[in-house]
């Protein structure tokens, strides 16, 4: 497209109900908004590894209409180590300077103080995919990595977790900083939560069978 028709074409797009709710998730994983004009419009980018190329292509698929270039391989070096990641980024619009402003106070990553009204289960689940885990293969336990924001923010996000939807969360301690850590007499009930969202690629992060103790000799 020229720019003239990337400008037009670009008029006409909106947010969905379903791409606010993943991209709030997104926002609280590992996705960021950039900007190039100085905070007038600003452009979503994805970024993952590339065995995460089908959690990728299929987030490309939910903002397909904002995307002009589909997902790219690349590779990144860091301290003599080189990545293969998998990225696409959005076209820059107005659309999301909202939630810029929302997520993002001087450039640093922020929890919203609304966020207790956009996080619902489809946002839950996209962040747990974008940036969950399992506290380990023996636990029930679920982890959310939120060590990049501070901690009052990090407590916004757990009486939300605890009051919204009933699960009993806190901030866990690590070397770089706080976790949320979901307990695992609340597993079922996530599950419950997340598991309606959850895209095939990535149920492996959300076992069928769990268990608490190894098994009887």
């Amino acid at each position: 497209m020229h720019s003239r028709a990337i400008e037009q074409y670009k008029r006409g797009l909106k947010l969905s109900q379903q791409q606010r709710e993943v991209l709030t998730g997104l926002l609280l994983g590992d996705a960021h908004l950039e900007t190039q004009n100085q905070g007038r419009t600003y452009r979503l980018k994805i970024e993952q590894s590339l065995k995460h190329q089908d959690y990728v292509q299929h987030l490309y698929e939910v903002f397909k209409p904002w995307v002009l270039t589909p997902p790219q391989p690349k590779e990144r070096s860091s301290r003599g180590y080189t990545s293969r990641n998998c990225w696409f980024q959005t076209v820059s619009h107005g659309a999301f300077r909202f939630y810029a402003h929302q997520f993002y106070v001087e450039g640093q990553r922020r929890v919203p103080r609304l966020i207790h009204r956009w996080l619902t289960r489809r946002a839950l689940t996209y962040w747990f995919m974008d940036d969950g885990s399992m506290k380990s293969s023996q636990s029930k336990g679920v982890i959310l990595n939120t060590q990049s924001y501070p901690l009052n923010d990090i407590q916004r996000l757990v009486d939300v977790l605890q009051e919204k939807f009933g699960l009993q969360a806190k901030p866990r301690k690590q070397q770089e900083g706080f976790q949320i850590y979901i307990s695992g007499k609340s597993y079922e009930r996530f599950r419950e939560l997340v598991e309606p969202h959850l895209i095939a690629p990535m149920r492996y992060k959300l076992p069928d069978a769990r268990r608490t103790s190894l098994p009887k000799q």
